[in-house]
């Protein structure tokens, strides 16, 4: 494999960051999102169990994230079966509710699917399809790859999105590596089939990066950002149910107001372990309910948040 990147990213200056983006100057209602929306709302999926870390899949030791155990810590070189026990909730029984739910309130979403899960579960990935969902990468692996060598680290995309055409059809448009390095961007411009990427929590709407390869071509490459704040990851901080709840509700509130003149995109991020969960759900439920009531609400997939920064 090549250990090198044969794309670098092009910035104004020396420094490799942008700490500028829109400058104030973001798209009015007229243009912004179709039918002048005064916000995209996006509700995205992550289907993670069955490819955290686990000695199983010759993993140093057991996952410590994300779980009901806070706190918790790796056991190096042994199963934790609590743990994994709690990660099988998610794929097992979790997803199944979160997905009647996007079926009862006729609402679509993207999965952030990791390909290795997929592989552990393919009814899942049936099921994704069945229900319209975009199912977009979370990478091959639920790990993090900050210190993954950039071969590995290509071999593990050309996984996922292996994994993604044998249990959903199709490959993803999209992929978030969830814990990326400084190599990952870069692979997916190579990669060359992705529409976009959202490892970026940067901005309030969509934006262009711009790359060239030592050959001199020139490329640009869309990023649509998630979040890590309206996101159930927060029901291991304590913010439970009705705090969840009214925490979208306030960021609702904000951008769509904001949405009057310059539109935004609100993504919420759920997790199939932790929403999943029957005193959890029904945050979510009120959530969808509040915003179903709204005018000018754009819910939809990232897919068309791409295609549609793309075409306008």
């Amino acid at each position: 494999g090549m250990a090198t990147l044969t794309w670098k990213q092009v910035f104004d200056s020396d420094y490799k960051r942008d700490c500028v983006g829109y400058a104030g100057n973001t798209p009015t209602r007229a243009t912004c999102w179709p039918n002048e929306a005064r916000i995209a709302l996006q509700f995205v999926i992550n289907y993670e169990e069955g490819g955290e870390n686990c000695i199983l899949h010759n993993d140093q030791g057991s996952e410590h994230l994300l779980s009901e155990i806070v706190g918790a810590q790796s056991y190096k070189g042994e199963r934790h079966m609590n743990m994994e026990s709690l990660y099988e909730y998610g794929s097992r029984a979790g997803f199944w509710r979160i997905l009647n739910l996007f079926k009862e309130k006729e609402l679509p979403a993207t999965v952030y699917a990791v390909g290795m899960a997929l592989e552990k579960n393919p009814a899942a990935g049936k099921a994704m399809v069945d229900a319209g969902f975009e199912v977009a990468s979370h990478g091959y692996r639920w790990i993090d790859y900050q210190n993954v060598p950039i071969d590995e680290e290509r071999e593990h995309i050309k996984k996922a999105i292996t994994a993604n055409i044998r249990f959903t059809g199709s490959r993803p448009m999209g992929l978030y590596q969830g814990k990326p390095n400084e190599n990952t961007r870069s692979l997916v411009v190579e990669e060359g089939g992705f529409l976009y990427d959202s490892d970026s929590y940067s901005d309030d709407l969509p934006y262009w990066t711009y790359w060239e390869n030592d050959a001199g071509q020139q490329k640009s490459h869309l990023v649509i950002p998630y979040t890590l704040d309206c996101n159930d990851m927060r029901f291991s901080q304590g913010l439970e149910c009705d705090r969840f709840f009214s925490y979208l509700k306030d960021c609702f509130d904000t951008l769509y107001e904001e949405g009057k003149e310059f539109p935004k995109m609100m993504t919420v991020g759920l997790h199939c372990r932790v929403i999943g969960r029957p005193a959890r759900i029904s945050a979510l439920r009120k959530f969808m309910d509040y915003v179903k009531e709204k005018e000018d609400v754009w819910i939809c997939r990232r897919i068309e948040i791409a295609r549609h920064w793309y075409t306008n």
